[in-house]
C-alpha cells in the first residue's frame, strides 16, 4: 500500500460516523480534567487496534474501563520512550544554570554556558526523533498484539517491522501524514480565535479528526509492511 493510498483511506476513516468523531471531541474537551485523556487516548488505540485488524469503521464506545486502560498504557509507552531525551535535556538545561552567578545574574563562562546548553538540547532532539519513530510502531505492535504492554518494548521485532516496512519509505510516511496532521491542526488553531464557535468546531471535529486520521494511517503502514 503506497503513501498515497494510505492518506486516502485515513482521512475518509473518520468521516465513516461523525457522531462518534464528536463523542471523543467531547471526551477531548473534558480532558481538562485528566482522567479522561485515557479514554481519549484509548479509543485511538482501539481505532489503531481495530484497523490493523482490518475492520474499516470506527470502533464502538463501550467497555470504558478496557477503554481507560489501554490509553493508560499508551500513555506509559511514550513516556517511558521519552524520558531519557527529556533527562538529558533538562540536565543540560540545570547545567548551563549553574554557571549564571547567584548574586550579578551574569553567565560566568559563555562559551562554556552554550556548548553545554545546544550540545545536549541538540543530543537530547536528536535523541527524541529516533525513539520516537521507534516508539510509534512499538505502539502499533501493541495493539497488534492485542494489547500486550510488553510487546511495546520487544525492541527487535519492532526494528523487524521497520525494516519490513523500510527506514526511508517509513520517514517519508511520518513526514507526510505528519504534515497533513499540523496543517489540521494549524486551521483548528486558527479557528480557537472566533470565540464559542471556532472552539466548539475545532475540538468536536478537528482535533478529533486528527487523532483519528493519524492512528489509521498508522494502522495501514503497519498491516501493509
Amino acid at each position: 500500500m503506497d503513501i498515497g493510498e494510505i492518506v486516502n483511506d485515513a482521512i475518509r476513516y473518520p468521516s465513516s460516523d461523525w457522531k462518534k468523531v464528536i463523542i471523543l471531541g467531547v471526551l477531548m474537551i473534558a480532558s481538562a480534567l485528566i482522567l479522561p485523556a485515557f479514554l481519549v487516548m484509548g479509543y485511538g488505540f482501539r481505532a489503531l487496534k481495530a484497523s490493523i485488524a482490518g475492520f474499516d469503521e470506527l470502533p464502538e464506545f463501550d467497555e470504558w474501563g478496557e477503554m481507560f486502560v489501554d490509553g493508560l498504557k499508551v500513555f506509559v509507552v511514550q513516556i517511558a520512550y521519552m524520558i531519557v531525551p527529556l533527562i538529558i535535556i533538562f540536565a543540560g538545561v540545570l547545567g548551563s544554570f549553574t554557571m549564571v552567578s547567584p548574586e550579578t545574574g551574569v553567565i560566568t563562562n559563555p562559551t562554556a554556558f552554550t556548548g553545554l546548553l545546544s550540545g545536549t538540547v541538540l543530543i537530547g532532539i536528536i535523541l527524541a526523533i529516533i525513539l520516537g519513530l521507534i516508539e510509534t510502531i512499538a505502539i502499533a505492535h501493541m495493539a497488534y498484539n492485542d494489547s500486550e504492554l510488553g510487546a511495546a518494548f520487544r525492541f527487535s521485532e519492532i526494528l523487524d517491522v521497520i525494516s519490513q516496512i523500510g527506514w526511508l519509505d517509513y520517514i517519508i510516511w511520518y513526514i507526510v501524514v505528519g504534515l497533513i496532521a499540523a496543517v489540521m491542526a494549524f486551521i483548528a488553531s486558527f479557528l480557537n480565535v472566533i470565540p464559542i464557535l471556532g472552539t466548539l468546531i475545532a475540538f468536536l471535529i478537528i482535533y478529533p479528526y486528527i487523532q483519528l486520521f493519524w492512528n489509521r494511517a498508522l494502522a495501514l503502514r503497519y498491516a501493509y509492511e
